[in-house]
């Protein structure tokens, strides 16, 4: 098996919100930011996280039913997630915070942010799913194997090597596998978006930076282009040489727009 490139380490803790533990890790000081992952989980503590980290106290769950929080066997939908991290920090006394939401987490940021605009200060969205595209698909991923579909997300299959390693090892498919099952409990039918939010954005004045990677071939930037024309007040950034996991492809690039954006 390839070594894959050695993480920074953050601490973790675990928190309890109606009844279930969740996990997360944080690091840093300042005003507070919160990263949402993708649906394939986080995969630790990512130098985009640092340097984000240099600037703010940052916050990375893992959500209800992913990594090491328990799963919420009640849980059917997207907005029920969003609104079990929006008690999340209720209990934890969050009352402003940057909100950047990566892919999948980016559908949830937006939900979130529609509950609760004055907790959300700046809201960035980094390839998220959540709204129909306009033009293409969101790309199905229970048509591939769970490391093809990884794959997929990298402009270059060497920042995959770089961060799973040439074989992923047996744990890493088990968490994808278990991901891809949660990701089908609460966002199957329709496959990654929302037949609601969309009527909701126009709502949401919150200054938003919407972030997509020019070689995403998981979210069309279709998708990026429909939430920046429903979002008031937004501005969409393409950074080249980037898939869809811009912030494991492209991370200086990606957290210089975000810490500009977010006035730091």
């Amino acid at each position: 098996m390839a070594v894959t490139e050695a993480l920074p380490e953050a601490p973790e803790q675990f928190v309890e919100v109606v009844g279930e533990k969740i996990h997360w890790l944080q690091s840093g000081s300042g005003d507070s930011l919160i990263v949402l992952h993708h649906e394939i989980g986080n995969p630790g503590w990512l130098p985009f996280y640092e340097q984000l980290a240099q600037r703010f106290t940052v916050t990375v769950p893992d959500f209800p039913g992913w990594g090491q929080s328990e799963r919420p066997l009640w849980m059917r939908s997207v907005r029920d997630l969003a609104v079990e991290l929006n008690l999340l920090f209720d209990q934890a006394g969050v009352e402003e915070t940057v909100l950047v939401g990566l892919g999948f987490g980016g559908w949830v940021a937006a939900e979130m942010a529609t509950m609760n605009q004055s907790r959300c200060k700046r809201l960035v969205l980094v390839g998220a799913t959540g709204v129909q595209p306009p033009e293409g698909e969101i790309l199905d991923q229970f048509l591939y194997a769970h490391m093809d579909y990884v794959k997929m997300g990298f402009h270059d299959n060497d920042n995959f090597r770089r961060v799973y390693g040439e074989e992923p090892a047996t744990e890493q498919l088990m968490d994808w596998d278990v991901h891809r099952e949660m990701t089908a409990r609460i966002a199957w039918k329709p496959y990654l978006f929302s037949q609601t939010l969309p009527y909701l954005l126009p709502g949401l004045t919150t200054p938003t930076l919407i972030v997509w990677g020019a070689d995403d071939r998981i979210v069309p930037r279709s998708c990026g282009e429909r939430y920046r024309d429903a979002l008031p007040n937004s501005r969409l950034e393409v950074i080249e040489g980037a898939g869809h996991f811009v912030e494991m492809e492209k991370p200086d690039e990606l957290s210089r727009l975000v810490l500009d954006f977010a006035g730091a």
